[in-house]
């Protein structure tokens, strides 16, 4: 069975904000407010992951030529 893929970081995000937004509203009985609680607990922690993988790849990048000059962009 193929692994799904997860979502992307700002994906994750708006799914975190609609759970942290129907708990607010206190209309959820308790099963469903701890389902919703534990939904979003995983998409914390996918997030934390991807920006954990984003800061890696930005102190490889910044490591491979630490001493170029900086620039500015010009598109």
């Amino acid at each position: 069975m193929a692994k799904k893929p997860t979502p992307d970081f700002e994906t994750t995000l708006k799914e975190l904000e609609a759970i942290v937004t129907h708990l607010e509203s206190g209309d959820l009985p308790l099963e469903e407010a701890l389902n919703e609680f534990e939904t979003a607990i995983k998409l914390v922690q996918q997030g934390q992951e991807r920006l954990q993988n984003a800061e890696q790849r930005i102190q490889i990048l910044l490591n491979k030529d630490a001493n170029a000059p900086l620039s500015d962009y010009i598109p």
